[in-house]
């Protein structure tokens, strides 16, 4: 796997490519410490996932998503930075982002987003999704607070209209353990079917945010 990580700090994008490199190998990490040269690098070097801050000299790492994409449609890029306002993670979404985390949350994070976005896959920081999806909605719903991210997983997957056997293959998890993840999400969101659950994520905005990606076809 070829990953573009682009931060204009060189002892973070050391860290973060140790890390990878110890995670996923064969792995080739090609370093960018500016929006204009992660936008280069990607037309040249063609990676499969661009992890770019959003702070980045020069152009955001917002705008060097846009044009990425202008260049490559199915490019995929996670977002790795330090802010955390919903209307941050908003913006690197409609932009074209396929994932979003921060820099304050675990290695194990970064590791999980890394592997799903290069599969084509959406990943937003539980806390994010959180965060962002109920400020959408207008309301907390304190119900939602207290499912794991696991759980949250399952229940948007669910919500978007994936099958159990779906649900396992995604998470490498299997149809038992699926089973008993429906049963939690029911009982703590107090719902008998499947039905109420889509409109409680409606409801919630869940749906929208998780998924806001302007194309259609993951596979690539």
């Amino acid at each position: 796997m070829k990953i573009l990580i682009a931060d204009d700090h060189s002892v973070v994008r050391q860290g973060y490519a140790s890390l990878l490199h110890a995670k996923f190998s064969p792995c080739d990490i090609i370093e960018a410490d500016s929006g204009e040269g992660a936008c280069a690098l990607y037309a040249s070097e063609r990676p499969d996932l661009a992890i770019l801050d959003i702070g980045l000299p020069g152009i955001s790492g917002i705008e060097a998503a846009q044009r990425i994409l202008q260049g490559d449609p199915e490019a995929r890029i996670l977002f790795f930075s330090m802010y955390d306002e919903s209307q941050v993670v908003k913006q690197a979404l409609a932009a074209g982002g396929l994932g979003y985390i921060t820099k304050s949350g675990p290695p194990k994070t970064l590791v999980e987003a890394v592997a799903k976005v290069a599969r084509g896959e959406p990943f937003i920081e539980y806390d994010l999704v959180m965060r962002v999806g109920l400020n959408q909605a207008g309301s907390v719903d304190e119900r939602l607070k207290s499912l794991t991210q696991k759980e949250f997983e399952v229940f948007v997957m669910l919500a978007r209209g994936e099958g159990p056997e779906e649900i396992g293959q995604s998470l490498d998890i299997g149809s038992k353990t699926v089973s008993n993840y429906v049963a939690s999400i029911k009982s703590k969101l107090q719902v008998s079917s499947i039905g109420r659950l889509v409109h409680l994520a409606i409801d919630a905005g869940v749906i929208q945010v998780w998924s806001d990606r302007p194309r259609e076809d993951s596979s690539r």
